[in-house]
């Protein structure tokens, strides 16, 4: 067997590599002797067909499996041999071959770079970091406060408006007939909240407690029951009591409520919350910033294969976007030249920090263990109450899903790795200064960013009042 180097520039390496006939008669040879072993040959018995027989039968398809099988076995002894990462899978052509000649066929690939040394205490990184206020915890209590909505009987005969809760009994009836389920006591309507069919609670607002009234509505079109879709109701109402919205108190039965034993208790864990969410984001930004700076820092020749790829992918992505009319609104009024162009730095980026990361985490042996695993699996479970054992199944019965799961850890493992060993300075922000979008950047610096996020304060409001 020779092999010659046909190309060897940057990372591009290309090899002619020829096998002798006799090595591929023999392997012929060989693989129709094991095939004589097994298959019946008609006028002889089994086992016994002469080798010419067998040449004369199964040779063809043999030969194409001996081609492909050499082909694929000395590439990779190739690779081995002279120690090449490919950054693809290499591009293989036989160039000829006719039985009784040897084989001729080329490899062409991309390398893997050289990633060289990589000292991250170069790296200057700025986190922003803000304190949990007093402020912030008293404005949470008061949406949850609010969100409790107590409510007392209206003592005035005043009539009935938007926000107020009626308490009705109701009967519904189509062309005289009864509404199947159209008939309900002492019903707390919300009047405003739409949840009534469309219409129905605009009639029964003005409304005083006592009241009698027809209501006279028309189900949706796309009603979700179609035998009344579009179809014309009436009801009979009866007002019975009014009841308005009241303030909460911000107490301990406040805290009892939310499911604390104390005003105290709630105040701690609102803080808690919002302390652990704000630690998110400054380490979001941290880590956006750390990306950025290692792209800056590094420089490492690119593989062309890889780069495509990615731009392919981000491409296929835009236009998916723009075919289902959802564009990315910074790439109004850009030509596709100027997309394209764009994307492609976008690209670039993303595969230079995918092989900076990926050649970090193997020198250094970060790997996701299973307990990595089995606590990501619990977030997701904590997201869909009631169908934690859907959850696990999803995870553990789908590859491609628990990769899904399995890259992102990887990459926060990696990523904060290299934040311990950088200089990291924290700098004391506002809450609004922490959570305020970074200023517009071009793309190329901008893939990294954490999504957007609802204010912490909201959301540890809304985790309390659940």
């Amino acid at each position: 067997m020779q092999v010659n180097e046909t190309a060897n520039k940057g990372l591009k390496r290309a090899y002619k590599v020829i096998v002798g006939a006799d090595e591929i008669d023999n392997k012929v040879q060989a693989k129709l002797k094991e095939l004589g072993a097994r298959v019946h040959v008609p006028g002889f018995r089994s086992g016994k067909a002469p080798m010419a027989i067998l040449r004369q039968r199964y040779a063809g398809h043999v030969l194409g499996e001996v081609l492909e099988k050499t082909v694929h076995e000395v590439t990779e002894g190739l690779l081995t041999e002279r120690s090449l990462r490919p950054a693809a899978q290499p591009k293989l052509d036989i160039v000829s071959y006719d039985e009784g000649k040897d084989l001729e066929f080329s490899v062409e690939l991309e390398v893997m770079p050289d990633v060289g040394d990589l000292d991250f205490s170069v790296l200057k990184i700025t986190r922003p970091v803000a304190e949990v206020d007093d402020k912030a915890v008293d404005e949470a209590l008061a949406r949850i406060a609010a969100g409790q909505n107590n409510t007392e009987v209206v003592s005035t005969a005043r009539k009935s408006k938007a926000g107020d809760v009626a308490v009705i009994d109701f009967h519904g009836k189509i062309d005289g007939v009864d509404l199947p389920g159209g008939k309900g006591e002492d019903h707390h309507l919300e009047l405003g909240s739409g949840s009534f069919i469309p219409g129905f609670e605009d009639q029964v607002i003005g409304a005083k407690a006592g009241d009698s009234l027809t209501v006279n509505v028309s189900f949706p079109d796309d009603y979700h029951a179609t035998h009344l879709a579009g179809k014309a109701a009436e009801f009979a109402v009866t007002v019975k009591e009014l009841r308005q919205s009241v303030p909460v108190k911000i107490d301990d039965e406040l805290a009892k409520m939310a499911g604390k034993d104390s005003l105290e208790d709630l105040k701690q864990m609102i803080r808690d919350q919002l302390a652990k969410e704000y630690a998110e984001v400054s380490r979001n930004k941290a880590k956006q910033a750390l990306l950025d700076s290692m792209a800056n820092s590094y420089e490492i020749t690119i593989p062309e294969v890889m780069a495509e790829e990615e731009f392919k992918a981000i491409w296929g992505q835009v236009e998916h976007a723009k075919e289902h009319g959802h564009p990315d609104p910074d790439d109004a009024g850009k030509s596709d030249e100027q997309l394209r162009s764009e994307y492609r730095t976008l690209s670039n980026r993303r595969v230079k920090l995918g092989l900076l990361l990926t050649e970090t985490g193997s020198r250094n042996k970060i790997e996701v263990t299973q307990q990595d695993i089995n606590q990501a699996i619990m977030k997701e479970m904590t997201r869909f109450p009631g169908q934690e054992q859907a959850v696990i199944n999803y995870y553990t019965k789908n590859k491609q899903a628990l990769d899904s799961l399995r890259a992102p850890l990887y990459e926060d493992k990696v990523v904060d790795f290299i934040l311990e060993r950088a200089k990291v300075t924290d700098k004391k922000v506002s809450v609004e200064d922490l959570y305020a979008e970074d200023a517009p950047a071009q793309k190329s610096a901008s893939e990294d960013k954490p999504a957007k996020k609802a204010p912490a304060k909201k959301k540890a409001a809304a985790k309390a009042e659940a």
